[in-house]
């Protein structure tokens, strides 16, 4: 005889019957699915850089997280890691590697450079990449450990997985 996968204490379906079945809604999954394999778009532009690509070495190993794949293709990658000082001559470019990603899509500002302009108070540099265009998550330090750019993940992550993220009707009107 099967048991039935309702708990009797709750009420609630229990998660595994014990025919195999498993419940869950689509989004959920999805939502699973995606948190588990964000491919990052790497924009490094001065000495945070290193951070993050350490944060890829055997040591931190961001393969754990799904995100083992930097890619160099804007149309593969749906977050933009900005790690470092970005400069107004090439905030055009960085903005239209943003443009090309397909949506959904996600930012992390990664170090005092590139979230508020760092120690550099002058003209030639974004003072924050917020100003041209939306960040989801900023990671503090300069330079931030790697420690650091996996907790940004992990946070990243438990929005994608509960769909709390920016819609493109809000990013068009951020422009």
């Amino acid at each position: 005889m099967i048991p039935d996968p309702v708990a009797p204490a709750s009420g609630v379906p229990a998660p595994f019957s014990e025919s195999g079945y498993m419940l869950a809604t689509l989004n959920k999954v999805i939502g699973w699915f995606q948190s588990y394999s964000v491919w990052p778009l790497t924009a490094g532009l001065a000495c945070c850089a290193i951070e993050m690509m350490s944060a890829s070495m055997s040591r931190f190993d961001i393969a754990r997280f799904g995100s083992e794949v930097f890619r160099a293709s804007p149309r593969q990658a749906d977050l933009l890691i900005v790690s470092g000082r970005l400069s107004w001559k090439m905030a055009p470019v960085v903005r239209e590697l943003y443009d090309q990603m397909p949506f959904p899509k996600w930012v992390i500002s990664m170090g005092a450079c590139a979230s508020c302009g760092g120690v550099f108070r002058t003209y030639s540099i974004v003072h924050g990449v917020d100003h041209i265009f939306p960040v989801d998550l900023y990671v503090a330090g300069c330079p931030p450990r790697p420690e650091a750019l996996l907790d940004a993940l992990v946070k990243l992550q438990k929005r994608v997985r509960t769909g709390s993220y920016v819609s493109p009707t809000v990013l068009e009107g951020r422009r």
